[in-house]
């Protein structure tokens, strides 16, 4: 079974060891062809709390480590400018 990672923005980093990712899925519209744009948010383990807002990371589905946080990050891709 092939391990689920995505790449998204850190939208928040106000809780304690934990970070949300916004996760951007651009596909096109069954019918009509337009780029529609659809955001799923993830909340992640950061165990040293190294992310900020407006960071890019990569994040890897783990165990359930609470009940809604069901993902890692696993890397920083982009510090916020």
């Amino acid at each position: 079974m092939a391990v689920k990672e995505r790449v998204g923005l850190v939208v928040s980093d106000k809780m304690d060891k934990t970070v949300v990712v916004a996760v951007e899925n651009r596909s096109p519209h069954p019918k009509y062809g337009k780029i529609v744009v659809r955001t799923k948010r993830y909340k992640a383990h950061d165990e040293e709390n190294q992310c900020n807002e407006g960071d890019r990371v990569r994040i890897r589905e783990s165990r359930p480590l609470s009940r809604t946080k069901r993902w890692t990050v696993t890397q920083i891709l982009g510090k916020d400018s």
